[in-house]
């Protein structure tokens, strides 16, 4: 059976994993440590890569839904192509095969389609556990994001300053974001947001804030950042849509899911800071007021 980007197969590994023999589990930490690139070579090499029989390389990828070996490498070539694809390339993927209905009517059902295999993918365990990560005030708390997902850092940021102290918002594309990392201390959070193409200050920023003892929070897009291999908790979401630029709307599905989540896990002290700042507001007449 042909495989598509509707799945990955990082993603199908991981809802099997349960079912699998302990020689295929040995086999699926192997692809899953240096994916995708762990499964370009030939059957043989990833074989003996984690000491197991060819046959049940085999017998997995076919767990997995494919037909066979070249089948499963043929979605990997896939899954990188998407990866690395510029906006010019992905719009001229998309035009090619551009059904002739609105682009409205397109774009939202692609995002809704979107929305709804993100939530069918989240490990709720995990979307707990970074919950209490951020609720978590005897940690403090870093966000940052690239040069698309800054926004999004920026109204995370925002939102947690509101619920809980000790949150600071580093701009990874600035060259002063090292002078951010010089009070990170072991067990702070670090959360970062990083899609396509990803970006090296990024990823170099996760690896000095990892070197200095902090948990690295990471929310992506289906491929995995290259930060994965540092994170601590990781979110996945979709972004693909018809146009030259990806969607980050179920990226902020998932954020404002988590600023709800901290906010119901730590009520009375952000009651309290709401109120607060609300007499701030009142006092500096930021806003106007109605009545």
């Amino acid at each position: 059976m042909g495989s598509s980007l509707a799945d990955t197969a990082q993603e199908k590994i991981k809802r099997v994993y349960e079912s699998l023999t302990r020689a295929e589990r040995q086999l699926a930490g192997v692809i899953l440590e240096n994916y995708p690139m762990s499964g370009m070579g030939s059957i043989t090499r990833l074989a003996d890569k984690a000491s197991v029989s060819t046959p049940t390389v085999a017998r997995m990828v076919q767990k997995l839904g494919y037909s066979g070996f070249p089948d499963f490498q043929d979605a990997l070539r896939i899954e990188v192509e998407a990866r690395f694809s510029n906006p010019i390339a992905k719009h001229e993927s998309w035009a090619q095969s551009a059904p002739e209905e609105h682009i409205l009517n397109r774009f939202t059902d692609s995002v809704i389609s979107n929305i709804r295999q993100t939530l069918a993918n989240v490990d709720p365990k995990q979307f707990d556990d970074l919950t209490a990560m951020l609720a978590d005030e005897s940690q403090a708390l870093y966000i940052t994001g690239g040069r698309i997902t800054h926004a999004l850092s920026e109204y995370l940021h925002l939102h947690m300053q509101v619920i809980r102290a000790r949150v600071r918002h580093i701009r990874s594309t600035s060259n002063a974001w090292p002078h951010d990392l010089l009070d990170i201390q072991p067990s702070d959070v670090v959360l970062i947001y990083d899609i396509r193409r990803y970006e090296n200050s990024t990823l170099r920023l996760a690896e000095i804030a990892k070197a200095q003892g902090a948990k690295i929070a990471l929310i992506t897009d289906q491929w995995q950042s290259p930060i994965s291999q540092y994170a601590d908790v990781s979110l996945n979401c979709r972004i693909e849509a018809p146009s030259a630029w990806d969607s980050t709307v179920a990226m902020m599905l998932l954020s404002e899911t988590l600023i709800a989540a901290v906010q119901e896990a730590s009520w009375d002290r952000t009651k309290s800071r709401m109120s607060t700042l609300e007499d701030m507001f009142d006092q500096t007449k930021i806003f106007r007021k109605f009545v």
